[in-house]
C-alpha cells in the first residue's frame, strides 16, 4: 500500500516535469546530498534522521514541487548508499523512498493550501502543519513495521519516536522559516552560509546523543549485571534446597503473567520478577535437615522455618534494588484474612506481589514433586487453591490464575529452565588433613565410661520399669538382645528381626515394618514383615531420598512421614496403597556398627506420637546391637563357607540360610539348581583354566541378575543355586531363558563357540519340600529332566545337520 501510493504520487509528480538547471535548484540538490550523509541516531529509535530534512523543508517555499521531491528522493537514495554497512536491500531502499514521497506529497498538499492567507505569520504556520504532516506520513508506516517486528503495540512505539523524533522536526521546519526569511532579504545564495551552523548543529547533537547512548548502555549493562547478580543468589538457594529449580521457573511465569493482567507498573512487575526468584533465600538460614525432611515439621521445625521470611527480607535490603523486593519476600507467607506469618498483615495491606506470590508458590508447591508428598494434578491443585480465595489468597489473584492457569502452564513449559549446576558431588583429591587435624572416633574414648556406667543404668532401668513405658520397653528388648548374644549358636538375622518384631508390635503397632541396611550410596531391605512387605523388600532406596533414605542421611527420626514418597513404593504398588503414615529411625553409626533404618508403616493417617517415637529412642540401641551382631555373624558364616573361586557361599551354608530365613518363616521362596551344560567338554577342549574362568563368569552372571534379597551359592564343580526370595512362578520361564542366554554368550566369548548354556531344575517352597534338604533334592530331579531335554533337542538338531550334510 506503502508502495502503491509513492509510486502514484511520484508518477503524476513527474510527468510532464522537464528539469530546468537554475542555479538555486542546483545548489539546493547539492545541499540535500551532502547533508544526507549527516544522519543522527535518536535514543530508543530504531533508524537514524539525516540533516538533509531542512532542504526538503527550504524546498517547499523556494522551489516547485517536482524540484523538491526529486532532491528528496535523491538525498533518501544518497543516505541509503552512503557508508553503508553490508548489502544494501532492495525492499527496504523501496519502502523508504515511498514513504519519504508520500511525506513530501502530503507536506506540499498542506503548505500550499490557502490557509492563514490574512494572518501575517500565515506561511510560516502553513510551514509547520507542513512539517507535522510530514512527520505523521512518514513516522506510521515506520512505526507499523517496527511494531510487528518487535511484536509490541503500535502506541508504544508511536510514543517512543513522538518523544524524540518530533521536536527534530521541528527545530527543522524552524530553520527552513528562517532561512527562507533571509533569502528573501538578501538573496537566495544567503542558503550557503547555512551548512556551517547546520553542521556544527549535527555536530553537537551527535555528540550529546552518543554520550546518551553511551550511559543507555552502561545502564543496560548494569541491570544486565543485577539480573545475573539475581540468578546467583537463585542459584545458591538451589544449592540448598535442590528442588527449587523448576518451582522458580514456574512461579516466574505465573506470577509475571498474574501482574500484566491486574496492571502493575513497571517498578511493581519489575519487583516482582526478582521476589519470583529470591522469595527463598532465606531458607540460607533453615537447617538442612528441616527442609528436606519427608515428613510433617515439629513445631519447633516450623518456628526456625518460618524466619526464611524475615531473613530472606534482610538480605535483600542490603542489595538496594531500585524497586521494593524485600517486603514482596518478606510477606509472601502471609494470609488475606491475617493468619499468616511474619506480621499477620491482613488484606490490601499485604503487598500486591507478596499477594501474588503467595498464591502462585502455593499452586506450584501442590502440583510438584515435594518430600513429604507427591504432586497434586494441576486442576486439583487449582481447586484447592480457589478454595482459599478470600481466606489465604487475594480473591482477585485467585480469579486470575483461575481462568487463565492452563495457558500460564504452556508458558512456563515452553521457558527454558535455568541451568546452573554446582559441582556439590565433586570429591577433591588434594589436601590431606584439616589444619586443626581429624576428630578422633568417640567410641574408643567414651569406651571405657560407657561400661563402667552400664551396671549403674542398668539397675536404675530396672527401678523406673513399672513407671516408665521407655524404661520398660529398653528392659524387654535388652533382654531380647542378650537372649541372642548368650545362645550357644548366633541367630541369623531373620531370627533375631523376627522375635523383634514380634515384642515390638506389642510397644508399637504397625501393619508393616521395613529394616533398611545401607550399602554404599543405597538403602536395601534386610527385612520386611506386614502389609506390602514384598513391595518394599524389593526397594533400593538412595541415600538422602525418600522417607527412609532422608533419616539415615540426617541421623534424625521421622514421625508420622508419608510412606509414598519411599522411592519407588508408588511404581511398584500401582496406585497409593493403604498405608498413610510412618515412624522411622536412625540405627547404628556406620562406623562400629552398621548404618540403617527401622521404619513401622501404618494404614492410619497420623497413627504414630510422641510416646510412639520415644519408645523407639529408648529402644533403639538395643535393635542395633542385635541387628549388628546377626549381620557380622551371617557375614563371617558365609565367608567361612564360600568357595575359593567363585568367592560364592558353598552348600552348608545355602542349606541353612535356606532353613532359618524361609522354611522355618513359611516365606514363599523358588530354588533355581543351575548347571553348565556341556562342561566336562569345555574342560576337555580348552582346558582347566579355561573351565574355571567359565565358572567365575556364570558365579558373576547370577550374582549380578539376583536381586537384594536373593541368595547365590555354589554347590557342587559345575553346579550353582539361584535362591529368589518372594519369586512368582511367571517370572521363572523368563529369568531362566535368560541366564542360560547370558551364559551361552559368555561361553561363546570365551570359546569363540556356543558349546555350553545353563540347565535349570526348580523346586519352589511350600509346594516342593517341607525343609530344606527335600527341596534341594527336588531340584536336582527337576535338574536331572531339564539336562534330558536338552540333550534330546541336541540329537535332533544333531540329525538334522548330518542329514543335511549326507548326499542324496
Amino acid at each position: 500500500m506503502v508502495g502503491l501510493a509513492g509510486l502514484t504520487g511520484m508518477a503524476v509528480t513527474f510527468h510532464g516535469w522537464i528539469p530546468e538547471p537554475q542555479p538555486r535548484f542546483l545548489v539546493y540538490l547539492l545541499l540535500s546530498l551532502a547533508t544526507s550523509g549527516m544522519r543522527v541516531a535518536f535514543p530508543g529509535v530504531q533508524g537514524t534522521i539525516s540533516v538533509g530534512f531542512v532542504f526538503t523543508m527550504l524546498g517547499l517555499v523556494e522551489l516547485k514541487v517536482p524540484e523538491t521531491l526529486f532532491l528528496t528522493v535523491a538525498s533518501v537514495a544518497a543516505q541509503t548508499f552512503w557508508h553503508a554497512k553490508g548489502k544494501i536491500r532492495t525492499l527496504e531502499l523501496f519502502f523508504g523512498t515511498n514513504c519519504i514521497t508520500s511525506a513530501v506529497l502530503a507536506a506540499t498538499w498542506v503548505y500550499h493550501k490557502p490557509w492563514f492567507t490574512n494572518v501575517p505569520e500565515g506561511e510560516l504556520a502553513r510551514l509547520t502543519l507542513a512539517g507535522v504532516a510530514y512527520f505523521v506520513v512518514n513516522m506510521l508506516p515506520v512505526a507499523t513495521v517496527v511494531a510487528l517486528t518487535e511484536r509490541k503495540s503500535i502506541q508504544t512505539v508511536i510514543r517512543r519516536f513522538c518523544d524524540w523524533s518530533f521536536c527534530y522536526y521541528l527545530v527543522g521546519v524552524s530553520l527552513a522559516g528562517m532561512v527562507h526569511i533571509a533569502n528573501q532579504r538578501l538573496g537566495w545564495a544567503f542558503s550557503l552560509a547555512l551548512l556551517p551552523p547546520l553542521y556544527l548543529v549535527y555536530r553537537s547533537v551527535r555528540l550529546y546523543f552518543g554520550k546518551m547512548e553511551q550511559e543507555r548502555a552502561h545502564a543496560e549493562n548494569l541491570a544486565s549485571l543485577h539480573l545475573r547478580t539475581i540468578e546467583a543468589l537463585a542459584t545458591a538457594i538451589e544449592a540448598k534446597d535442590e528442588c527449587t529449580g523448576d518451582h522458580l521457573r514456574r512461579v516466574q511465569v505465573y506470577s509475571l503473567e498474574v501482574a500484566k493482567h491486574l496492571g502493575l507498573s513497571p517498578d511493581e512487575v519489575d519487583a516482582l520478577q526478582a521476589a519470583s526468584i529470591l522469595h527463598d533465600i532465606g531458607k540460607l538460614a533453615v537447617p538442612d535437615y528441616i527442609i528436606s525432611k519427608p515428613g510433617k515439621l515439629t513445631p519447633d521445625e516450623f518456628d526456625k522455618m518460618k524466619v526464611h521470611t524475615v531473613v530472606g527480607a534482610e538480605i535483600l535490603e542490603q542489595v538496594a534494588f531500585p524497586y521494593p523486593v524485600a517486603p514482596i519476600v518478606r510477606s509472601h507467607h502471609e494470609k488475606w484474612d491475617g493468619s499468616g506469618y511474619p506480621d499477620g498483615l491482613k488484606a490490601e495491606s499485604i503487598p500486591i506481589g507478596a499477594r501474588i506470590l503467595s498464591a502462585v508458590d502455593c499452586l506450584d508447591a501442590l502440583a510438584s514433586d515435594r518430600q513429604y508428598r507427591r504432586a497434586l494434578p494441576l486442576d486439583e491443585a487449582m481447586d484447592y487453591v480457589a478454595g482459599l480465595s478470600g481466606r489465604s489468597f487475594d480473591p482477585q489473584v485467585v480469579d486470575i490464575l483461575k481462568t487463565n492457569y492452563r495457558e500460564f502452564e504452556r508458558m512456563a513449559q515452553s521457558t527454558p529452565l535455568r541451568n546452573h549446576k554446582l559441582s556439590k558431588d565433586l570429591i577433591v583429591s588434594r589436601g590431606d588433613a584439616p589444619d586443626a587435624g581429624f576428630e578422633k572416633s568417640a567410641s574408643s574414648v567414651g569406651m571405657a565410661q560407657g561400661a563402667a556406667a552400664l551396671g549403674a543404668a542398668a539397675a536404675g532401668d530396672r527401678a523406673q520399669a513399672q513407671a516408665d513405658p521407655a524404661a520398660s520397653a529398653r528392659q524387654e528388648m535388652r533382654a531380647i538382645a542378650d537372649l541372642a548374644v548368650d545362645l550357644s549358636k548366633p541367630l541369623l538375622l531373620e531370627n533375631i528381626l523376627s522375635i523383634l518384631a514380634d515384642r515390638l508390635k506389642q510397644l508399637v503397632p504397625y501393619d508393616c515394618l521395613a529394616l533398611y541396611v545401607r550399602e554404599r550410596s543405597v538403602l536395601k531391605a534386610r527385612y520386611t514383615s506386614g502389609l506390602n512387605s514384598q513391595t518394599f523388600a524389593s526397594l533400593e532406596i538412595p541415600v538422602g531420598q525418600g522417607l527412609s533414605g532422608w533419616v539415615v542421611e540426617n541421623g534424625k527420626a521421622i514421625i508420622n512421614g508419608n510412606p509414598a514418597v519411599e522411592p519407588g513404593y508408588v511404581d511398584a504398588s500401582g496406585p497409593l496403597g493403604a498405608l498413610n503414615s510412618a515412624l522411622s529411625i536412625p540405627l547404628g553409626d556406620g562406623v562400629d556398627q552398621f548404618s540403617g533404618v527401622l521404619t513401622l508403616y501404618r494404614c492410619e493417617k497420623d497413627a504414630y506420637s510422641a510416646d510412639h517415637l520415644r519408645v523407639l529412642l529408648a529402644i533403639k540401641g538395643d535393635i542395633a546391637k542385635a541387628v549388628d551382631g546377626a549381620l557380622r555373624f551371617q557375614k563371617a558364616r558365609q565367608e567361612a563357607g564360600s568357595d575359593e573361586l567363585t568367592g560364592l557361599p558353598g552348600k552348608p551354608a545355602l542349606l541353612a540360610y535356606l532353613q532359618d530365613g524361609f522354611v522355618t518363616q513359611r516365606k514363599p521362596a523358588a530354588v533355581l539348581l543351575c548347571d553348565i551344560d556341556e562342561f566336562r567338554r569345555v574342560n576337555e577342549l580348552f582346558g582347566r583354566p579355561t573351565g574355571n574362568e567359565l565358572l567365575k563368569l556364570a558365579a558373576n552372571i547370577l550374582r549380578t541378575n539376583s536381586r537384594s534379597g536373593d541368595y547365590v551359592a555354589r554347590v557342587g564343580g559345575d553346579e550353582f543355586v539361584l535362591l529368589l526370595a518372594a519369586a512368582r512362578h511367571e517370572e521363572l520361564a523368563a529369568k531362566i531363558e535368560s541366564l542360560d542366554r547370558l551364559v551361552a554368550n559368555a561361553c561363546r566369548g570365551l570359546c569363540g563357540e556356543e558349546s555350553s548354556g545353563l540347565a535349570v531344575g526348580v523346586a519352589c517352597f511350600p509346594e516342593n519340600g517341607a525343609d530344606a534338604d527335600s527341596m534341594i533334592a527336588f531340584a536336582e530331579q527337576a535338574l536331572a529332566g531339564a539336562k534330558e531335554a536338552r540333550r534330546a533337542r541336541r540329537n535332533v538338531v544333531l540329525q538334522l545337520e548330518h542329514s543335511i550334510r549326507r548326499p542324496a
